[in-house]
Formats: C-alpha cells, structure tokens, sequence
C-alpha cells in the first residue's frame, strides 16, 4: 500500500492476478423485474479491465441491483469499505479482519491493534455489519488457529458492541464456526456469507436464526450440496451476493464477477426453488434491509 492510499482510502486499489483466464467482463444480463441488493462483494479488487466503483454500481443499477454490502478483509480495504460506504448512497460498508489475515497480523504483534482499528471503523454510521470474520482452515492451519479464534471471537463482541450484523467467512471450518457461535453467543443477525455447507448445516444455522447468503458457486455443475442447501433455507433467511470479483456464476465461470451479474444467480435461484421471479426479488431484498438496513439515509 502506498503512503497516499494510506491517508486516502479512496486511493487503495488490489489487483486480482489474471493469468490465463478469460478477462472481460460479461454481456449484462436481462434486468431483474424488481430491484434486489449484492450482500457481499470486494469492489476495491480489479479484475479483468477494471470498473471503477460509479461504473460498478451504475452498470449493477441498470440491471435492477439497487444496492451493495462492501466488505473488508484487513486495515486498508476495510477502510477503503468504509469510505465507499461514506461516499455512495448505494453502498453499505462490512469491516473486519479476515481469518487468514489474522495471524499474519499476529505474527506481527498488531493483531490487537488491527482489532482496534475495526472497532473505530465499525461506529460510522454506514458500516453495517463486521466482516468478513470467521475460520479458515483451507489455507490456515497448526500455529496459526490460535489467532483466528482469537480475532473470530472478537469480532462477535464488536458486532454485539456495534449492534451490528456479522458476515462470517467459514471454510472447511463448519463444525468449529457453529460451535463457536454457540459457545459465545452469536450477534442478532448472523450471515453466512457464501454459505459453503450442506442441507443438514444449512438446516442448524436456520434453525438458530442465521441467515444464509448464496453466491454465484451456487450455480456450479459440482455444488449439489449448496443447492440441496438452498431447498430447506426458510425464504426469510435467503440473501444472495456475488462476493465479487470471484464466483462468478455459470455460464461464465472464471471470468470477472461483479454486482451486474447477480440477476444471473437470482433467476437460478428462483428456478431451483419453482418460486415465482418477482416474489423471489421482494423477498431477498426485504431480507438484506431486514439486516442492514436502509441504503439511503
């Protein structure tokens, strides 16, 4: 990060490798006949041939994606999540320290202080939610889980402190997420942000009163446990996201996803579920305001 992106967050920028994948952005979908909101994505990170965030949410409001939740995953994005929030009235802002940044802030000693400063971004009036937070064990393992308990549980208390919702990022971690939440207590509304389980995981979180957040994956050919999942969620306890730039739903899978492309997930959505479009669209949006709150101030 830069000195000038450091005292400016407007200014932070990531850059998600390209590879050899096909970079462009894809053709608009049909606009969605009654407007719903992306629930988590990462517009600071560009991808393919860039959009600023007027153009991301301009291209999203044309095609009925009326609003975004920006998520942070360390000290800088979550500020620059902040910012935008602060900024555009169609983006709330979800700070926090993501689990596989939290021992690398450990192993620094700042663990604490990166906490702290979550803690101070999450009293604006436009950050709305702490996260994403949780456990990872895919790419985090041994000496480093001390830390993610660690910033995990301290994450929920500053969503209770805040009166805040919390986007929990859980992967190859069910058991231990669920159990955590139990053990400490979980905030008044708890997301399962790009919800990775199955339909007996999906059945425990619903039963408790979490709400699951379906992402583009939800559309892949090997994710029958997500859609088996989707079928026992209360529709009360649906939202939908893109967690742009990544899982960009099929037909265009590996692609740059962004806000625009949640009608693509939302109609297949629908299908699986043999619910009328337009009721589906009411109620994922009823759902995200029932968490959020209201975009416009």
């Amino acid at each position: 990060m830069s000195d000038t992106a450091a005292s400016d967050p407007s200014q932070y920028v990531r850059q998600r490798e390209k590879g050899a994948r096909d970079v462009s952005y894809p053709a608009s979908p049909e606009p969605l006949p009654v407007a719903v909101y992306d629930n988590h994505c990462h517009l600071e990170i560009e991808d393919g041939d860039g959009m600023s965030l007027d153009e991301q949410l301009l291209r999203a409001g044309e095609v009925g994606v009326t609003g975004v939740v920006q998520a942070g995953g360390d000290i800088e994005s979550s500020r620059w999540s902040a910012w935008a929030a602060a900024s555009h009235p169609r983006v709330l802002a979800a700070v926090a320290i993501h689990p596989n940044e939290a021992p690398v802030y450990a192993a620094q000693g700042m663990l604490d202080e990166a906490i702290a400063v979550i803690d101070e971004l999450a009293a604006q009036p436009r950050v709305r939610a702490i996260g994403e937070t949780g456990l990872d064990f895919f790419r985090t393992e041994g000496d480093g889980l001390p830390a993610q308990f660690f910033s995990f549980e301290a994450h929920i208390a500053l969503a209770k402190k805040h009166d805040i919702a919390m986007q929990i990022h859980d992967r190859d971690a069910h058991d231990e997420v669920l159990e955590t939440l139990a053990r400490v207590g979980a905030p008044d509304r708890t997301v399962f942000h790009c919800f990775s389980g199955d339909e007996a995981m999906a059945r425990v979180a619903a039963d408790r009163g979490y709400w699951l957040s379906f992402a583009g994956n939800v559309t892949f050919k090997n994710a029958q446990n997500l859609r088996d999942a989707l079928a026992v969620t209360p529709l009360e306890r649906i939202l939908v996201e893109t967690d742009a730039p990544f899982l960009t739903p099929t037909p265009f899978r590996g692609r740059p996803n962004a806000p625009y492309l949640v009608p693509v997930t939302v109609r297949f959505m629908a299908a699986e579920l043999g619910i009328d479009l337009d009721a589906f669209c009411a109620r994922l949006a009823a759902n995200t305001l029932d968490v959020y709150g209201a975009f416009e101030d």
